[in-house]
């Protein structure tokens, strides 16, 4: 608990929108527009995240003794395992055999997108303890509710090493994320890799220039509602060929651009007059965050393009200190994109559930340090790979 005797209250708000917008911001900070009010404010008011949806928000708010907010946590109660990146359907189906009941659940996180970040989220003028009360009240929560498990999902490795501190399970995957080594511009940072890779990489982008697409970058007010329509429209294509149903929907991109506008970065793809393709990201205080692609046709190499050198450049032009692409595709590698660690922190209420898992988790870790070992051979940077 925060030194000293003061009192503090937690409550347990079922939609962000009962959260003073400052308050909560001022605890998340300005780094991160995934944790930020509007942002979460978008899912919900959308109808993107709630009960019906999956995704019940339950956030936890620890209330200094003057009724401000000394800290919080973004949290969901679940009734599945989707739209997390943490895959966790494996544990589930164990408990369910063995007659427990896995769901719900609560998650710590920022629904539908694998993005890393705080998960706990202390304001700067704090008292010490803040981020262990956290912990200590999510579960008590846990215990009161009966919920099988609690997920703190993509968190900062300090916030996972204070979870692991305080006895909860830890686990570690990996996603590609591009960083800036001080780069004044797009040729800097081929120089750095190795001939094959560079050439390679000059090569993709001529091709695509050479088939007479126009690319925008657009953010801030360059941003108007049918540039939200034909992304809508990528996002949607995609979604029905990958997964088969959307996560978010209209409304949610509509009020991103009405509220966010400043932290968006869109990506859109004109081909004769017509758009054909988007790729949305958001930017951070020092981090341009790669979320959703879609495209309408086929263009060689345009994926490319659109989700990965276009962010480089402009993570180059702003300064900014990386990219995060995100889970998945080894093919990110070898355009600059490397594998790095992820963590999550998992309380299991079942002790014979808790101990299968932790099992489960000191066997993995191995495979996954193994892995991320392995793909960084692959690196196209001259300096890891020796290549000249």
């Amino acid at each position: 608990m925060p030194d000293g005797n003061d009192s503090i209250t937690v409550k347990v708000i079922p939609g962000i929108g009962a959260v003073d917008a400052a308050a909560w911001d001022a605890c998340a900070g300005a780094e991160n527009p995934f944790l930020s009010h509007a942002f979460l404010g978008a899912l919900e008011d959308s109808g993107s995240c709630r009960a019906a949806t999956g995704w019940q928000p339950q956030h936890l708010v620890l209330e200094s003794p003057e009724g401000g907010v000394w800290g919080a946590v973004p949290l969901y109660l679940k009734s599945h395992s989707y739209g997390e990146y943490v895959f966790d359907h494996a544990w589930a189906n164990a408990y369910e055999r063995a007659g427990g009941s896995y769901y719900p659940k609560l998650q710590a996180a920022v629904p539908f997108t694998p993005v890393t970040g705080p998960r706990l989220l202390v304001h700067p003028e704090a008292p010490a303890g803040v981020a262990p009360a956290l912990i200590s009240a999510l579960e008590q929560i846990g215990l009161r509710h009966a919920v099988s498990s609690i997920h703190v999902t993509f968190p900062t490795e300090s916030d996972w090493n204070r979870f692991g501190e305080a006895g909860w399970l830890q686990r570690i995957g990996q996603q590609y994320h591009w960083e800036n080594r001080g780069y004044g511009s797009f040729d800097d940072f081929l120089g750095e890799l190795n001939s094959r890779k560079r050439k390679s990489i000059r090569k993709e982008r001529r091709e695509v220039a050479e088939t007479g697409v126009k690319i925008h970058t657009l953010t801030g007010p360059d941003l108007r509602q049918e540039h939200w329509d034909v992304f809508y429209k990528f996002y949607m294509d995609t979604s029905d060929r990958k997964w088969g149903s959307a996560y978010l929907n209209r409304k949610f991109f509509r009020q991103l651009g009405e509220t966010m506008a400043d932290r968006v970065v869109l990506i859109l793809v004109e081909d004769d007059g017509d758009w054909v393709a988007g790729a949305l990201n958001l930017l951070g205080g020092d981090t341009l965050y790669g979320r959703n692609w879609g495209c309408l046709a086929t263009y060689k190499h345009l994926h490319f393009e659109a989700c990965y050198y276009r962010a480089i450049d402009f993570a180059i032009e702003r300064g900014l200190k990386r990219v995060e692409a995100g889970a998945q595709g080894q093919h990110k590698i070898q355009r600059g994109y490397l594998p790095t660690p992820t963590y999550s922190a998992h309380w299991i209420r079942d002790p014979g559930l808790r101990a299968a898992i932790a099992d489960y988790l000191r066997r993995e870790r191995p495979a996954v340090e193994n892995e991320i070992a392995i793909l960084m051979q692959d690196s196209p940077f001259r300096q890891e790979n020796g290549c000249g």
